[in-house]
Parts: structure tokens; C-alpha cells; sequence
């Protein structure tokens, strides 16, 4: 029995030998390329499929000599691929992976694998991206360039303040025929149209952000305007529309609130009532160096006599010289399409909201003055 067993136990260890030897042949056999095509045949359907269906826009930078295996690394870690393994498989066999470029890309976990390999072939130089709030005044503008770093605020505001278009690509004095209605010494505010803009890093200048925002103006407002003033008999002129929706911007961050307020101030002007509008007293205080505003607030009701500028309402019947800041198009289509009512007195709620509340009569303002702010 004992022998028995001692010759079972040399087969098995035979056949172990054996097994080991074969597979030990069959991987000698077997190349990485073999295997890696092998990997990618079995999953080929996986490189037609995104991680997610949600695009969310993503930087994803290749280093300059980064490899295929390295790059597929980072885009699974980044989230923008599934599979390291077979993102590299494809760009192999594909003959891809040598001809991917360093540089900075915008991807999204919404591509292919496929779809990001094509995409890394075509490197674009690192973009910056700059967001111009609503509201804001050119000297504002400027300031935040500066604050930011990414180019120089005071020669961008030397250029929003002289009008100059010198410097921008030869068609812009023809698409900008709109600044033509702006009176002579005329700043660009109003026209600076507010959004996040996107510019190569390395022609991030003033004149080529002034050219976008103009070129933005020109795109949106400039139609939306000639749309809704079409059959219009007597209707504001841009200038003017520019105007009092810069003053609409100051006074609301609220959308539905807009065309009442609005509508209140076209209310004061068509009865030849002054606007006594709070946005174009601190506009025409300007700086305030030590609080570091640009709006003073609050302003209160002793100082706005002592602001002498063409700029205040509370001294001057009808709109301002010109836009106090630079509206957004809500603010001008409310201009544009205001809410129709009787209203003539706005004030600001005091309640957090941000709202404001409205009167038809002096007496009726007074009555909310009392209830809102305790006066």
C-alpha cells in the first residue's frame, strides 16, 4: 500500500510538471502585442461606450514624452475612461499611440474611448477663461483683470474708455455700426457684454477680450433689439435701452422682478417724473477707497444732494448720459418687453429676498416705508 501511494504521489508531481512546462510553451509563444490584441478583440464593444451620459466639460493635460500606458493611467484616474488596459490595447494596434500630442484639451466622461484617442491627436494651445459679471462697470472690469493676472486691466480700461478700435482685426468699425449712435468722447460702457470668455492663453489681450465682448453684443442684443422695437412707432434708441437697463441691472438680481421695474421707470419717464433711481447716485460717487466699493451702500438719502454729476436722477429729469453699467439681456429684454402697470415708487423689501416692493401713490410709498423699514 505504502508503494502504492509513494507512485500515486511521483504521477501527480509528474503532471504537474507537465502542465507547468505546457503553459510555460504557450506563454514563450505568446507575445505581449498577441496578448494585448487578444484583450482588445474580447472587449473591442467597450471602446464605443462613454463612462457617463452626464457632459461635463474636463482639462485633461498630456505631458510632453508621456507614453501611451501612462496616459491611458490618467484619463481612468481622471474619470474620462473605464479601462487603462484597453484604452491602451487600442491606441496600439491602432497605430495611435505614438501620435498623441502633449498639450491641454477640454474632454468629457460623455466621449468614447475612441472618441478621446481622435481627440488627442489635435493639441490646442492652454486657454484661459475669464467671466465678466453682470453689472459691472468698465472701471470694475478692469480691476478684476488686474486682480485676476491674466492681462492688464488699466490697458483694458484705456481702450473701454477712449472707444479705441484701432486695434482689433479690420471689419470691427463695420460690425460695430451699433457705437456709432454714442455721443462724441463716449466710453464702450454698456456695450462690454457680460459673460465667461474663453481666450487662448497666449493672445489673452485686452483688445482680443474688448473683440469678443462686442462681437457677443453684436451677436445677441443687436437682433433681440431690432426684433422687438420692429413695430414699435416710437421706440427707445439702443443708447437709451442700454441705459435704463443698466440702472434695472443695479437695482435686481431677481429675474421676474426686471420688467416691473422696468416698467416703472418707462411709468416716471413718460409723466416726466425724475427716475431718483439709487444705481446712478453711487455710479457717479464712484470708488469708495475705504470700503473698496465700487456701489456704495447704502447711500443715504442726505448725500444725494451732494452729488453733483449729470449721472443723478435725483437731480436730473430723465435718463442719465449713458449706461452706469453693462446689463445683461435679461435686463434689456425687460426694457424691452416691461411689465405693463401704473406703478411709479419702488423700494427694496429690506426682507433678504431682494425684492421690492411697489406703489402707485407717493402716500402709498410712504405707507411702505413705514411697514418695510420701520420709518
Amino acid at each position: 500500500m505504502f508503494q502504492t501511494t509513494k507512485r500515486r504521489l511521483c504521477l501527480l508531481a509528474q503532471t504537474r510538471i507537465a502542465v507547468w512546462l505546457l503553459c510555460a510553451l504557450l506563454l514563450i509563444g505568446c507575445s505581449p502585442d498577441s496578448l494585448s490584441s487578444a484583450y482588445l478583440q474580447a472587449n473591442s464593444a467597450a471602446l464605443h461606450q462613454p463612462v457617463s451620459a452626464t457632459e461635463q466639460p474636463m482639462q485633461f493635460i498630456v505631458a510632453p514624452g508621456a507614453t501611451a500606458r501612462g496616459i491611458a493611467a490618467a484619463l481612468q484616474e481622471q474619470g474620462l475612461i473605464a479601462d487603462a488596459k484597453l484604452f491602451e490595447a487600442y491606441v496600439r494596434a491602432s497605430g495611435l499611440a505614438n501620435r498623441m500630442q502633449a498639450g491641454t484639451y477640454t474632454l468629457s466622461p460623455h466621449m468614447t474611448p475612441v472618441q478621446i484617442a481622435e481627440a488627442l491627436l489635435h493639441a490646442r494651445p492652454a486657454t484661459v477663461q475669464i467671466t465678466i459679471p453682470e453689472g459691472w462697470r468698465l472701471e470694475q472690469i478692469a480691476a478684476g483683470l488686474t486682480a485676476s493676472g491674466v492681462m492688464d486691466g488699466a490697458a483694458y480700461r484705456q481702450l473701454a474708455e477712449t472707444g479705441d478700435l484701432s486695434g482689433l482685426d479690420a471689419g470691427a468699425a463695420d460690425r460695430y455700426a451699433f457705437l456709432m449712435e454714442r455721443p462724441a468722447g463716449a466710453t464702450l460702457e454698456g456695450y462690454l457684454y457680460p459673460d465667461t470668455y474663453e481666450l487662448f492663453a497666449d493672445q489673452a489681450t485686452p483688445a482680443a477680450l474688448l473683440q469678443r465682448q462686442l462681437d457677443t453684443f453684436s451677436e445677441r442684443v443687436v437682433p433681440r433689439y431690432r426684433q422687438l422695437t420692429a413695430n414699435q412707432a416710437r421706440p427707445l434708441t439702443l443708447r437709451e435701452v442700454l441705459t435704463l437697463a443698466s440702472i434695472v441691472e443695479r437695482e435686481t438680481g431677481v429675474d421676474d422682478e426686471r420688467p416691473m421695474i422696468a416698467g416703472v421707470y418707462l411709468n416716471r419717464l413718460a409723466r416726466g417724473i425724475k427716475l431718483e433711481a439709487d444705481p446712478t447716485v453711487q455710479y457717479a460717487m464712484g470708488y469708495q477707497p475705504k470700503t473698496g466699493q465700487w456701489w456704495k451702500s447704502p447711500v443715504f438719502l442726505e448725500e444725494y444732494a451732494g452729488v453733483v454729476s449729470p449721472y443723478n436722477t435725483y437731480l436730473n429729469e430723465g435718463l442719465p448720459p449713458g449706461p452706469i453699467a453693462n446689463p445683461g439681456l435679461r435686463s434689456i429684454e425687460a426694457v424691452l418687453q416691461p411689465a405693463q402697470h401704473d406703478f411709479l415708487f419702488l423700494m427694496a423689501a429690506a426682507d433678504g429676498s431682494g425684492r421690492h416692493v411697489f406703489a402707485r401713490t407717493f402716500a402709498e410709498h410712504l405707507e411702505n416705508v413705514k411697514r418695510y423699514r420701520g420709518q
